[in-house]
């Protein structure tokens, strides 16, 4: 039998007799995220699912036309942009988790994961530029489209 033993969870020392590090426990934060964001995730995915392919015309209306009179409604600008949020950094941080337990390197492992943040927070930052700056009728005098010039005349 071994006589290793394990520190209370909120003891202030480790088993070796090393102080605990003090401040927030961010692994605790990151993996709280996780269950929150992945439920609330179902939620917003399989809402998009059936409001974009079980009512109306299915996905024979998925179209512009479709996508214009979605964005033009604040809710579901903000629906898609908290999906959008969401889904990003829940996979960055399953990501970083991926690359803390098999990375072996300090330096590759820190670089990975720099790289990871720096690519969800682009993506978030130009996914929801393009949902709330989005306009249908930009470029509209250029297009053959009957309808789309119609609309946008009369704005």
């Amino acid at each position: 039998m071994s006589t290793d033993t394990l520190a209370a969870p909120r003891s202030p020392r480790t088993p070796d007799g090393a102080v605990r590090k003090r401040g927030a426990n961010l692994e605790k934060w990151g993996w709280l995220y996780m269950r929150i964001s992945g439920v609330v995730l179902v939620v917003l995915i399989f809402g998009h699912l059936f409001v974009n392919l079980m009512l109306g015309d299915g996905i024979h209306g998925i179209d512009f036309a479709f996508v214009a009179g979605k964005f033009a409604s604040p809710f579901w600008q903000w629906w898609d942009v908290l999906m959008l949020w969401l889904a990003l950094i829940h996979g960055a941080n399953g990501m970083r988790t991926i690359v803390n337990d098999y990375i072996t390197g300090a330096t590759t492992r820190k670089v990975l994961v720099w790289a990871l943040w720096l690519a969800a927070g682009f993506l978030i930052l130009l996914g929801t530029l393009v949902v709330f700056t989005f306009d249908p009728c930009l470029g509209v005098e250029n297009s053959t489209t009957d309808w789309l010039i119609q609309q946008c005349a009369a704005r």
